[in-house]
């Protein structure tokens, strides 16, 4: 899967004059956290989070009330957002693996998927790796959830999925990660459909030097 599957397109967007308030205003209508800001032909300029409201209140110290008023009734956009060159981005022709890891990297929530010339072309948050993770393992349609622990050694795999095929059961999503803790393996998940546990635990129980570790009916 890549960013362009899986990222939110045509995000909504703000241009950097836009006032502060108008922009926070615009994010809680639209049950957002991020908000790029663009110029001409949807350059990327900047990117307002739920962060860049947040007062400093050294820079407002020395002022009354109403000078504070008149103060944040007069902030742009320009004047709260993060500036394009401190904003990590991604193209759309990533792998969402690669995104995923950009984003532990940086420690960042979101990462705005530009095209040439840093023209915005979608968003890419937490939320929508979460969503396309579900996928992958298939989690929106019914069946069976089975956890199957195998040597890493050549082979392994092809040995699980030959039985899959000669059962003639489908499989709607797939995954594997090396075993906590256990040197030498790796878990796969896979979600098969058209059966139920108990067949599908008799069954997965006879592939040589492969155990079961975990099987669950999924609705």
């Amino acid at each position: 899967m890549l960013v362009k599957d899986c990222m939110t397109r045509h995000p909504v967007m703000a241009p950097p004059t836009m006032l502060a308030a108008e922009a926070q205003h615009l994010m809680h209508e639209n049950q957002i956290r991020h908000l790029p800001v663009v110029g001409d032909g949807k350059r990327l300029l900047g990117l307002v989070n739920q962060l860049s409201f947040a007062l400093d209140p050294g820079a407002l110290a020395s002022l009354d009330v109403w000078e504070i008023t008149r103060h944040l009734s007069r902030l742009s956009v320009s004047d709260v957002m993060i500036p394009a060159d401190k904003i990590e981005t991604i193209a759309p022709d990533r792998t969402i693996e690669r995104a995923a890891r950009h984003m532990t990297d940086h420690k960042i929530s979101c990462l705005p998927v530009v095209e040439d010339d840093d023209v915005v072309v979608g968003i890419l948050t937490e939320v929508d790796l979460l969503h396309a993770f579900q996928l992958m393992l298939g989690l929106p349609s019914d069946g069976v959830r089975v956890t199957m622990r195998m040597p890493n050694r050549p082979g392994e795999f092809a040995r699980l999925t030959a039985v899959l095929g000669r059962q003639q059961w489908g499989v709607m999503g797939i995954g594997t990660f090396p075993t906590p803790r256990r040197e030498g393996f790796y878990d796969a998940v896979i979600k098969i459909r058209g059966v139920d546990s108990a067949e599908a635990r008799a069954v997965l129980s006879q592939v040589p030097d492969q155990e079961i570790v975990d099987i669950r009916d999924v609705v």
